[in-house]
């Protein structure tokens, strides 16, 4: 059954275009970029057992397309659509950060939830900024469990210097969904302030990025 054979109040693109995108659940909006069911399931079915396998929309950002068709009743096709969907939307996230200023801690998370926030993979991610708070450079540094062995001040600020930035902004996601900081967390915060401070590009502000959540080791008073 495709979309269009759902009564008018129920077919989402209906509910799109009259309420807005933000107001589609994600079943929905799956079943938008999916299209089509199968000869054995609804669009909607298809869209609720894929969320179902899924297990968090979040693991649908870290799908490739081979895992994708995986999936009983997604194909080639099908999952084209999603991936297109997925990098159409980071693209979009990417190009508003090249006029983006970041005013707060809040603005600079609600930002690196879209970038970041659902990768199952933990990423160490720096936001560089000239003197207006703009970003100007963003770049993962690196990927992985944080270690202040591994993260080192040299990578961050090597492209701060590259990149003529005045300030940096770093972030890392906990792919567990809580962003309490841990010791190791602060650790690498207190080496990036202490190298900062040395070469003259301050360290603003480092976000641990959650589920829907985010801590702020400048509010936490770490910094």
């Amino acid at each position: 059954m495709m979309i269009r054979d759902y009564p008018i109040e129920e077919r989402p693109r209906e509910r799109m275009v009259k309420e807005g995108a933000d107001k589609l659940s994600n079943q929905e909006l799956i079943a938008i970029l999916l299209r089509t069911g199968t000869k054995n399931e609804s669009v909607f079915q298809l869209s609720s057992r894929v969320l179902k396998e899924l297990g968090s929309i979040r693991h649908l950002n870290e799908m490739s397309i081979d895992e994708l068709t995986r999936i009983k009743g997604i194909g080639q096709a099908k999952a084209v659509q999603i991936i297109a969907g997925l990098e159409l939307g980071r693209r979009v996230a990417r190009k508003r950060a090249e006029v983006m200023t970041i005013r707060s801690p809040q603005e600079a998370a609600t930002y690196l939830m879209e970038v970041i926030g659902l990768d199952q993979q933990e990423k160490f991610y720096c936001l560089y900024l000239n003197t207006k708070n703009q970003i100007i450079y963003e770049k993962t540094v690196f990927m992985g469990s944080l270690n202040s062995s591994i993260v080192h001040p040299r990578e961050v600020y090597k492209e701060a210097l590259k990149w003529s930035a005045a300030s940096i902004i770093v972030s890392h996601n906990h792919p567990s969904g809580d962003p309490s900081p841990s010791r190791e967390d602060i650790e690498v915060t207190k080496r990036l302030i202490e190298a900062g401070e040395i070469i003259g590009i301050e360290c603003l502000d480092h976000l641990i990025i959650g589920d829907g959540r985010f801590c702020s080791l400048k509010e936490q008073g770490y910094i």
